[in-house]
């Protein structure tokens, strides 16, 4: 169907389709934008780049404002504010002095990388010098390999039951202890007031309750 309509198409017309540019990608304009800047070693405004980065380099006016801000991001363009203006710059050797301080820093961390496995690999080697491969050691290792098979299937098993795991229990039935002794310690303490305060004051101490709206069976503590 498609070949039946291309037969209708002028090869001029089919040739001016597959030569027609193509739109920048996001790394050409980067370069583009950035090659404005390296060639005419100048301070710009966002308006100017605006204006002469279509005719320049065939960079759309609306992508350069997000362009210019991805170089600004990567440190390979600078900016500063100038009363109430901004201005961008960006010279060939500040480039190249970003990528040797990258390429020096991937180095540095190569070697340490490289310094690290190093270090891993000589301690595999001490490991295996200690423990040999041997029928008992393979027996041993087997049983632990089992004995941590059953923990796991243990504590998935104590999950089941939630609430009824002794540690929780043991944990509740030890704040239940705290509670009871706080409580105690807080009536008795309660107590001494009263009889200080009544003493003091020459006050009934069945009055001191009624005001306070407490009952008599507060001190009953089992």
């Amino acid at each position: 169907m498609v070949w039946a309509r291309l037969n209708h198409v002028s090869p001029d017309l089919i040739i001016r389709i597959i030569q027609a540019p193509r739109g920048l990608s996001a790394e050409e304009k980067r370069n583009k934008l950035l090659e404005i800047f390296h060639e005419s070693k100048d301070f710009f405004q966002l308006k100017e780049l605006e204006k002469i980065a279509p005719k320049l380099k065939g960079i759309v006016s609306q992508s350069v404002k997000e362009t210019l801000q991805s170089l600004v991001d990567d440190g390979l363009v600078q900016t500063d504010k100038i009363g109430s203006s901004n201005f961008f710059w960006s010279f060939p050797s500040q480039r190249g002095s970003i990528v040797r301080n990258r390429l020096d820093t991937s180095r540095n961390a190569q070697s340490s990388h490289n310094s690290q496995l190093e270090e891993l690999e000589a301690s595999i080697e001490r490991e295996k010098a200690i423990r040999p491969e041997s029928a008992l050691r393979t027996v041993a290792l087997e049983k632990l390999s089992a004995a941590n098979a059953d923990i796991k299937t243990l504590e998935a098993e104590l999950r089941v039951y939630g609430a009824c795991d002794p540690v929780k229990v043991e944990a509740k039935r030890r704040a239940v202890i705290l509670a009871h002794e706080a409580a105690i310690r807080w009536t008795d303490n309660y107590s001494i007031l009263i009889t200080h305060f009544t003493r003091q004051n020459g006050v009934d101490t069945q009055e001191i309750r009624k005001f306070l709206g407490i009952n008599e069976d507060y001190e009953d503590i089992y």
